[in-house]
């Protein structure tokens, strides 16, 4: 993977190495600003949670619109800049003795609506940084980044906080966007085909493309059924391992440990297991791998818990490089930033829904039933993707000429 990490790619990938770190400590530290410094009640704390979700699902499709009509670079140099001041003025804030659950409240949106259109000028980018047979371990490195800071940040973030105070842990956030903007304020973006009038745009194109690419529209089917029932299942394992399991918050932490550093190493064999095996079966393995978790739990047995979260991280990343490759390589070049807003919208979407209705679902009928519901899910997203063209896809197919006329 090293050897990818070169040119115009590396710039991007340090750039958001650098950025996805600061944020993994804001993820912590922010709802502790919330709850330590300005003792926010539930209903405050839930209120913020929903706004971070929030941006994506209502600005998801414009944000695609937006970034296939901008530059780039600049849409990352400036979503940069604005999420600096915008995390820059919590910790200002708060050594005022100004610091309010409102402000909190206009931070996570705002963030929220930066960092959609910062993901998806990314995503949209790096097709255009590295050759079609590079771009399945670009994808790898990319997922990389993420796997690393959401493993490591959360730990460097406890520590922050306990030194520094959650306000001001969040600097360390916004000192990341400094780096990240000047990394990418050094990137060479290569020409791209001139943007359509704006009467020939519209918010469907990225789904028009989606669901009509005989490959895209049972991949994004079952991403987002298996999105749902993943975000389930999230919540209710810790409640699960405490409440039901009897175990100590420690083996709660060397779980989610497991699962973080599985995912990492996962990055490392995912470009060789789908050479190995065909991109289709790379995803439908890392479905599989994944959706295991729920059924390893259910045996109470120390082993095979870990051994659930490990197979879990590691197929979260099996089938996240190829679905994302696929999607670069499929979408027409114009509109590739609407694709994968509204894939992000769809699959995120999913998410939310997951959350919210497993709460619901484990004080209706109980934890373990939604345990159960919740792997039934992902399996149900890994027929999806059985009974279908996908199934049999080996090497990265050609462009259908019919996605080239979406508008």
């Amino acid at each position: 993977m090293a050897w990818v990490v070169r040119g115009e790619f590396r710039k991007l990938w340090v750039g958001q190495l650098v950025s996805a770190s600061g944020s993994a400590v804001t993820t912590v530290a922010l709802p502790l600003v919330a709850v330590v410094t300005l003792q926010a009640s539930a209903v405050e704390m839930g209120a913020l949670s929903a706004l971070t979700i929030a941006p994506h699902l209502v600005f998801g499709l414009l944000a695609g619109v937006w970034v296939d009509r901008w530059s780039l670079r600049r849409v990352l140099i400036w979503t940069d800049v604005g999420r600096l001041l915008l995390l820059g003025s919590v910790p200002a804030a708060a050594a005022l003795d100004v610091l309010s659950i409102e402000q909190l409240y206009a931070v996570a949106v705002l963030t929220g609506v930066l960092t959609l259109l910062s993901d998806t000028a990314s995503q949209t980018m790096i097709p255009s940084l590295v050759p079609r047979e590079d771009l399945m371990r670009a994808n790898s490195a990319a997922l990389l980044n993420l796997n690393l800071a959401s493993t490591v940040g959360p730990s460097v973030a406890g520590f922050l906080v306990q030194v520094l105070t959650a306000p001001f842990a969040i600097v360390i956030d916004a000192a990341s966007y400094v780096v990240s903007a000047a990394v990418s304020y050094f990137i060479r973006e290569p020409a791209r085909a001139p943007a359509r009038p704006r009467s020939e745009v519209r918010l469907s194109a990225g789904l028009r493309v989606l669901f009509g690419d005989r490959m895209l529209r049972p991949l994004v089917v079952s991403a987002a059924i298996a999105a749902m029932a993943g975000a389930m299942q999230g919540p209710l394992i810790v409640l699960f391992l405490i409440r039901e399991l009897h175990r100590s918050p420690a083996f709660v932490g060397l779980s989610m440990t497991a699962f973080g550093a599985a995912a990492v190493a996962g990055t490392f064999v995912a470009s060789a297991w789908c050479r190995r095996v065909g991109i289709g079966r790379s995803y439908l393995s890392g479905v599989f791998l994944a959706s295991l978790n729920g059924v390893l739990l259910f045996t109470g047995r120390t082993p095979l818990i870990l051994l659930g979260q490990v197979l879990s991280g590691i197929g979260m990343t099996l089938f996240g490089v190829p679905q994302r490759t696929l999607r670069q390589s499929l979408a027409p070049p114009h509109l590739l930033g609407q694709v994968t807003a509204s894939w992000r919208t769809l699959v995120i979407g999913g998410q939310a829904a997951g959350a919210a209705a497993s709460g619901v679902l484990a004080t209706a009928i109980h934890i373990r039933p939604t345990l159960l519901i919740a792997t039934a899910g992902m399996l149900a997203g890994l027929l999806v993707a059985v009974f279908s063209p996908l199934r049999g896809l080996r090497d990265l197919p050609e462009r259908e000429p019919a996605g080239r006329s979406v508008a």
